[in-house]
């Protein structure tokens, strides 16, 4: 969903860094950037200088190619010194994919939170030759279009391993109100959720940098979906009551390094931004919900634009998201449909 900029944020660079290149954005905080092949087409990580190598924040989506750009980072920008610790903010494959590899090739350790490595050492480990039947049952209850089911139903399944490389046991844990020590500052953990359960983000004691992975980013905000894994699942709620537990400690000048778009400061602003892009999308779709709507029908409400073949499976799932809030609040009430569909109407 997207959120427009305010004449109170800031963008230091309005260029990102050229494949295989950083952009020292601190004293001693490198910016770099891989690519993803989806519309959103590329993920920012980190490092930190902590003297005797390296701290890396997130590692880009499982692939030769990603690895063979870290390869010509860790030898360009980074100075051939080692990566002693890769520390992943949340479980997605943009951030988690290769993780494995510098574990396993580069002997880094890996760092990261107990959901985050939970859900992605789970999933690289349950891979599906053909859709399972939950994931079926969960497309048809938001009323996904037939002619979409029809086709995804012939594609391969979606699996994690596909994009992620192989993590072996081992991790080491950090968890809210801890503090960690990276790059020559001290730095705060607090968690985020709705995008991801248990996502990590760091807040440096001097004031100066944020890092927020995908739970704070400059000008999109991070898709709230719903999956067959937890189908009743509310992590809109989750994803408010984090804006509003963060936004405490937002202040102007901090620069924010998210996992995309561009860094920037005004932070208290961007924070006030996301939790009303939400609140409005949610009174904008109960106004929607005057007669029955299942969750495919309702992306004019929540998104306000043409959501294309590309973008149907994430907006279907946050369209869940956002009737399963509107649900378990007390809201709106659902009813099955004949074809399966879950149907949400306004509670008057």
């Amino acid at each position: 969903m997207d959120g427009g900029g305010s004449a109170t944020m800031r963008f230091p660079w309005n260029t990102p860094p050229e494949e295989g290149q950083a952009i020292e954005v601190a004293e001693g905080v490198l910016w770099m950037r891989l690519p993803l092949p989806m519309k959103l087409d590329h993920v920012n990580v980190y490092a930190l200088d902590d003297g005797d190598g390296w701290t890396v924040i997130d590692t880009g989506m499982g692939s030769k190619k990603t690895r063979g750009i870290w390869e010509r980072l860790l030898a360009g920008p980074l100075g051939g010194r080692p990566v002693n610790r890769v520390i992943v903010t949340h479980h997605h494959p943009d951030h988690v994919g290769n993780a494995g590899w510098f574990q396993s090739e580069i002997g880094a350790e890996l760092v990261t939170t107990r959901t985050a490595w939970l859900f992605a050492r789970m999933l690289t480990l349950d891979v599906q030759d053909s859709w399972p039947e939950e994931t079926i049952a969960y497309y048809r209850s938001a009323g996904m279009d037939p002619d979409f089911l029809a086709r995804r139903l012939q594609e391969r399944p979606f699996n994690f391993a596909d994009m992620v490389y192989p993590m072996p046991l081992g991790f080491v844990r950090i968890k809210q109100g801890d503090t960690i020590r990276m790059g020559g500052r001290d730095w705060d953990v607090h968690m985020g959720d709705g995008h991801a359960p248990e996502h990590a983000t760091f807040w440096s004691r001097d004031g100066e940098l944020v890092i927020s992975g995908d739970q704070i980013l400059s000008s999109i905000s991070p898709n709230i979906g719903v999956y067959a894994t937890e189908p009743m699942a509310d992590p809109l709620a989750g994803w408010l009551e984090s804006c509003e537990r963060l936004s405490a400690l937002a202040r102007p000048g901090q620069l924010v390094l998210g996992g995309h778009k561009l860094p920037f400061t005004g932070l208290p602003q961007r924070m006030g931004q996301l939790i009303e892009n939400h609140h409005s999308a949610l009174e904008r779709l109960l106004d929607f919900l005057d007669t029955p709507k299942a969750a495919a029908e309702c992306f004019a409400p929540l998104f306000k634009r043409r959501i294309g073949e590309g973008e149907y499976g994430l907006a279907l799932v946050e369209a869940v998201a956002h009737l399963n809030h509107l649900y378990h609040i007390g809201s709106a009430t659902r009813t099955r449909r004949e074809d399966g569909a879950w149907v949400y109407l306004r509670r008057e």
